[in-house]
């Protein structure tokens, strides 16, 4: 079927021969915004203007941080809300991104709003038609005069940001047609070296995930890396010897990092569900269940897609402890030596530093949520595992975290200025390896949620840690879990959005609360700051919670019992919501 734009009251005829009517607003400010927008291209997408925000984690270094300042520790406690934009009902993850006033979001069921970033008056919406309602996604891309947005029926859009018209339209091929999972385009799209690039989920689906290179003027596929070792090619004698159709995994739902200097991408890849076949070591000469190139870091030429090293995290996963998070860049002093470094962790909220130019293993840090890897080898990073994790026949055992993760998809931010890490986190532990009829994987073991043995009660936790140091500084503790990732800006602040329906803004010098406002529903989306002719905001949508927020949501309301039960319920209405200093 053909796209639908929708246009607002306001739309009118032609602003320019160059610039098609659909959707463009007829009032003059409406009509100078969208004619005033200026051409992204490669130097600006390298360095962001401050009052912008460009791509899914801001930077290409997926900081999630921003350089403004306008608003600070000083004035924060006069953010209120400014405007609000109504959206549909449905799971998202979204990340709005912003420039030169305009405002790109996706909304759920396939909805792609333009908005004035001012006022939240809508410019075009981009509606498209499909079979597939799941609208989830976490984001979008901007480059040149185009927006380009996935859809989870594997078709992606190029859009003309002045007007919502399709430039292109093109859909992802699959080798094969899933039967009982699905293929999904998840995370959000980014460009690099002048390619799109878009990871692919394959839930339960035969030969497993991938990554594609698109040509940005086309939309034509250039390249595709699987992220399931074929068995003639690199890796392929890591998968027990299963042929290539009853392999599955490495779903690819989050955006790549990019080190322009190095000519890489990162990417991470998620485990597999189909773990029975990869419980037991055949005891065959080369040849191992390590499960290639699932819970592992790739990085890729972005013209090409050529591997150029891997570094698996964690090797035949069975509690689906999901290394495919946010890689992070940045450049260290590593015993007495500067290095570029990648960094990322794992549900199990244990971070492996690694070499970006060669893959080589650095260091480890653990935020002590975990008991499940009891050694890290110090030259390898190779991790010895407690065998009280590995699936059995006799006994559940307390592991920790829960297999919803010590964190999940809320990513963490970092300020590259003063080398700090925040991770939003949760405090939980499950009682868990039995197999029976259990319903964790297809190794069936059991998996219920269950506090630390040291639980007070308190099941969230915002923690800052000294990258130069690689110590942890200070940690926020709260009985609910936080439900958005964070946002770190250079007026001294971390903001971020909780399970109480809470959205705060911290010191991030010392985790203090310096600012909370309490929503009428879940916060649940990437939130980001922007400015506006010299007025700083910071935006988050909420009541659009994906199916880990609903799911942790149901186990502390549990858990906690009357205690939460007191605080907010989430009734209210989808809504993007703006703030600003007044």
């Amino acid at each position: 079927m053909p796209p639908r734009i929708s246009l607002p009251p306001i739309v009118n005829t032609l602003l320019a021969s160059s610039v098609l009517s659909t959707g463009l607003a007829q009032d003059q400010e409406a009509e100078d915004l969208l004619l005033n927008y200026q051409r992204i291209d490669e130097a600006m997408m390298h360095a962001p203007p401050a009052e912008d925000w460009l791509m899914w984690r801001s930077h290409y270094d997926l900081s999630g941080h921003s350089e403004l300042d306008l608003i600070d520790i000083g004035n924060v406690s006069d953010l209120r809300q400014v405007w609000s934009v109504p959206l549909s009902e449905g799971g998202n993850m979204t990340t709005p991104l912003v420039h030169d006033g305009v405002m790109f979001i996706a909304d759920t069921n396939n909805i792609l709003l333009a908005l004035d970033a001012h006022d939240g008056k809508e410019l075009w919406r981009y509606e498209h038609e499909s079979e597939v309602f799941d609208g989830r996604r976490q984001g979008i891309a901007l480059f040149g005069d185009m927006v380009f947005v996935p859809h989870n029926d594997l078709d992606i859009v190029a859009l003309n940001v002045r007007s919502g018209s399709v430039v292109w339209e093109t859909s992802i091929t699959t080798p094969v047609e899933p039967m009982q999972g699905y293929y999904g385009l998840r995370g959000a799209p980014m460009v690099a070296d002048d390619m799109l690039i878009q990871g692919v989920t394959a839930t339960m689906v035969p030969e497993g995930g991938f990554i594609v290179g698109l040509d940005l003027e086309t939309g034509a596929e250039q390249w595709r890396f699987h992220t399931v070792a074929r068995p003639s090619g690199l890796g392929g004698e890591t998968w027990n010897n299963l042929p290539l159709e009853a392999r599955s995994g490495g779903s690819v739902w989050n955006s790549g990092s990019y080190d322009a200097d190095l000519g890489l991408v990162y990417f991470g890849a998620a485990p597999t569900y189909d773990t029975g076949p990869l419980l037991a070591d055949l005891g065959i000469k080369g040849v191992t269940n390590d499960a290639l190139f699932t819970n592992s870091t790739m990085a890729l030429r972005p013209r090409t897609g050529e591997l150029v090293w891997h570094f698996q995290h964690m090797p035949n996963d069975q509690l689906d402890l999901d290394w495919v998070y946010e890689r992070q860049l940045d450049e260290l002093e590593i015993q007495g030596r500067s290095r570029k470094v990648v960094f990322t962790a794992g549900k199990m909220a244990l971070y492996d530093v690694i070499d970006a130019e060669t893959g080589e293993y650095l260091e480890s840090i653990d935020l002590g949520l975990q008991n499940i890897v009891s050694r890290v080898d110090s030259e390898t990073g190779a991790k010895s595992i407690n065998p009280d994790s590995i699936p059995n026949k006799e006994a559940n055992h307390l592991l920790c975290p829960y297999f919803l993760g010590g964190r999940n998809w809320q990513a963490g931010a970092y300020n590259p200025n003063t080398k700090m890490l925040y991770l939003p986190a949760l405090e939980m532990c499950m009682m868990a390896g039995l197999m029976a009829d259990g319903r964790l994987l297809s190794t069936g073991i059991e998996a219920t949620p269950t506090p630390r043995a040291d639980s007070d009660g308190k099941f969230g936790r915002l923690q800052a840690i000294n990258m130069e140091t690689m110590k942890m500084t200070w940690r926020h503790r709260e009985s609910t879990p936080p439900s958005t990732p964070l946002l770190s800006t250079a007026g001294g602040l971390i903001f971020g959005g909780n399970l109480d329906n809470s959205f705060k803004a911290f010191d991030a010098q010392s985790g203090e609360v310096l600012w909370k406002t309490t929503m009428d529903h879940l916060p649940s989306s990437f939130p980001i700051t922007y400015a506006v002719n010299g007025k700083q905001y910071v935006a988050v949508v909420k009541g659009q919670p994906s199916t880990w927020t609903w799911s942790l949501y149901g186990i502390t309301q549990e858990l906690l019992g009357p205690e939460t039960r007191s605080t907010p319920t989430p009734n209210g209405k989808p809504e993007l919501v703006v703030f600003a200093v007044e």
